[in-house]
């Protein structure tokens, strides 16, 4: 049996534009629909049942906010991609709200557009069906599900898949809930170890004094207590994995023994003689820099490099926002279930707070939220009902001030490009002011890099905490 391609909707009436996504979409295998008004493309929908809609804000007949609805009435799980050639982010959070997967401002990059594309059909568990391509692995669908459909989601599952078929040790780096231990079951459970045992060790919640005959095991007799042979996580993790949670914690004593287990790959039991080989992958994850600790003496530096064979480094939920509508509706649904309660989804204001808010306990606090939210929510969860306050950025909104008549000077595209910037530079003053002066705070409110932010305040001069910028200023 021949697989049906999978199908794009592109809904837009600008056809140069429609043309040009068409040829994009065909280009990495896909089948391209296209209408060019609202009414067309519900009918269209109906029809032929897309795979991905494609769908821009302004178009004749029922606007795209309009078909946004009708289409999350019908079919809530077909994702839709919105896509504007006007800025305009009250409409962006409305969309989101409304179960929009993604939004773009043209001019789109190609690339990020395909991007999203591939991320709604792996988050709806579809795959690209194009000639030798590659296609979302079971790695890849499982991690889409449970950390969301974001570009830095896609970078982890790119890292897993180098690793999770070698024996590397892997050391997993990020915050606290940030989804270390997530990585490192899909690493189990993606490998040639899956059938085997992933035994985990949190190194921060056993004391010292026991850590070591926890791992390697004891004999009879081997302490006060010893009343019986016991073997220990490196015994028990036999041919699996053995994944060591916070491993910063681990005492300097027994962080040389480890070592050496690790790089003999034999153990010997607390009071015993005789060694014990043993095959294992370890995993370790830290919420700490390592390399810090290296550096300040309380972590070994041998042991820091043997874990960094290969190296993960989760992105705080904070720098991965497209995230955070997908995971809020997928504890919502969650907590739906096992409340027996049928909240619909979030308000445009609950949904912005979430969006604005900058979670210092990550998706572990986020799941938190939520379930407390769904707990005391009526028909659907509001921003009272998160308890968690909103960061309000003050004046964005704002119309470039145009001096004389300019079109008597210049062209349209040089006016444009005048207000961009003039658009831009206010955007920036506004939001460093808010921060006072931060530039890292407000990249994170931007959602932009700080490379990215620091050269555009560089270039545009922009008023620092009362200073104008000066190139010679390091921050």
């Amino acid at each position: 049996m021949i697989e049906q391609q999978i199908s794009i909707l592109i809904v837009d009436d600008e056809e140069d534009f429609c043309d040009i996504l068409v040829l994009l979409m065909e280009a990495e295998g896909f089948h391209t629909l296209v209408a060019h008004d609202g009414h067309a493309a519900l009918r269209m929908i109906h029809s032929e049942s897309p795979d991905v809609v494609l769908l821009d804000f302004r178009i004749p007949g029922l606007d795209g906010m309009e078909v946004l609805k009708k289409i999350k009435g019908f079919d809530p799980h077909l994702p839709v991609i919105m896509i504007t050639g006007f800025g305009d982010v009250p409409g962006a959070v409305k969309a989101m709200s409304l179960g929009g997967f993604n939004y773009f401002t043209k001019p789109i990059s190609n690339k990020e557009l395909i991007t999203a594309v591939q991320a709604a059909l792996s988050a709806h568990n579809l795959r690209p069906r194009r000639g030798n391509s590659s296609t979302p692995t079971p790695v890849s669908a499982s991690l889409r599900e449970m950390m969301g459909p974001s570009d830095a989601v896609g970078l982890l599952i790119a890292k897993v898949e180098q690793v999770f078929n070698t024996d590397y040790t892997v050391l997993i780096q990020g915050e606290t809930g940030s989804g270390k231990e997530v990585i490192a079951r899909a690493i189990h459970l993606a490998g040639h170890r899956s059938g085997k045992p992933l035994v985990t060790v949190d190194c921060g919640a056993i004391p010292e004094p026991l850590l070591e005959a926890e791992l390697f095991g004891y004999e009879r007799g081997a302490f006060t207590g010893a009343d019986r042979c016991k073997p220990g996580k490196f015994e028990i993790s036999q041919g699996g994995v053995l994944f060591l949670d916070e491993i910063s914690n681990m005492p300097l004593g027994s962080q040389a023994k480890f070592l050496r287990a690790i790089q003999e790959k034999k153990i010997c039991r607390l009071g015993g003689t005789k060694p014990v080989a043993v095959d294992i992958q370890f995993l370790a994850a830290s919420n700490r820099d390592l390399q810090g600790l290296v550096t300040s003496d309380s972590f070994r530096s041998d042991l820091f490099y043997r874990l960094n064979e290969f190296n993960i480094t989760i992105p705080p939920l904070r720098d991965r926002k497209d995230d955070i509508p997908y995971l809020a509706k997928r504890v919502l649904d969650q907590a739906n279930l096992q409340l027996n309660k049928d909240v619909e989804g979030f308000s445009e204001s609950a949904l912005a707070t979430l969006l604005s808010y900058n979670w210092p306990g990550n998706v572990r606090q986020l799941h938190s939220v939520i379930r407390r939210a769904v707990l005391s929510a009526d028909q659907i969860v509001t921003e009272k009902d998160l308890e968690i306050k909103r960061v309000e950025v003050p004046g964005l909104a704002f119309t470039p001030k145009i001096q004389g008549t300019p079109w008597e000077d210049f062209s349209l595209r040089e006016i444009a490009m005048q207000c961009n910037i003039a658009v831009e530079r206010e955007l920036l003053t506004q939001v460093l002011k808010f921060t006072g002066g931060n530039k890292a705070k407000a990249a994170r409110i931007l959602q932009t890099n700080y490379k990215t932010f620091h050269t555009k305040v560089k270039k545009l001069r922009i008023p620092i905490a009362g200073g104008v910028y000066c190139e010679k200023e390091g921050g």
